[in-house]
């Protein structure tokens, strides 16, 4: 069993920063590819990004590409999404999955935190 927590998620201006954080207690997280995926308010939950086990594999939605990085640490047992030019529409809940390799749908990930709010709003 791998337990996934988020956090870093706040209100943030149209145009700023945010880092989310994935911390993972219980089984070691480098051995599981892990993603971001978001769901706004009366949407489904859609993918944002992935990484690799080792961090040499990336993949990203076409929505998030250039201003989205994602990243990890597997010593710390972490992941994180740097969030720039953030807009209103990337205003959602956004939850961290582990899961055996990269894909871009919800039900390749085992492993789901409880999700951490990011409101993009002046």
């Amino acid at each position: 069993q791998v337990q996934l927590v988020e956090s870093g998620g706040g209100l943030v201006q149209p145009g700023g920063s945010l880092r989310l954080s994935c911390a993972a207690s219980g089984r070691t997280l480098r051995t599981y590819a892990v993603a971001w995926f978001r769901q706004a308010p009366g949407k489904e939950r859609e993918f944002v990004a992935a990484i690799s086990w080792s961090g040499a594999g990336t993949a990203y939605a076409d929505s998030v590409e250039g201003r989205f990085t994602i990243s990890r640490d597997n010593s710390k047992n972490m992941v994180y999404l740097r969030m720039n030019s953030l807009k209103p529409e990337d205003t959602a809940v956004y939850y961290c999955a582990a899961g055996v390799r990269i894909v871009t749908t919800t039900p390749g990930y085992n492993y789901w935190g409880q999700g951490t709010q990011v409101t993009v709003s002046s």
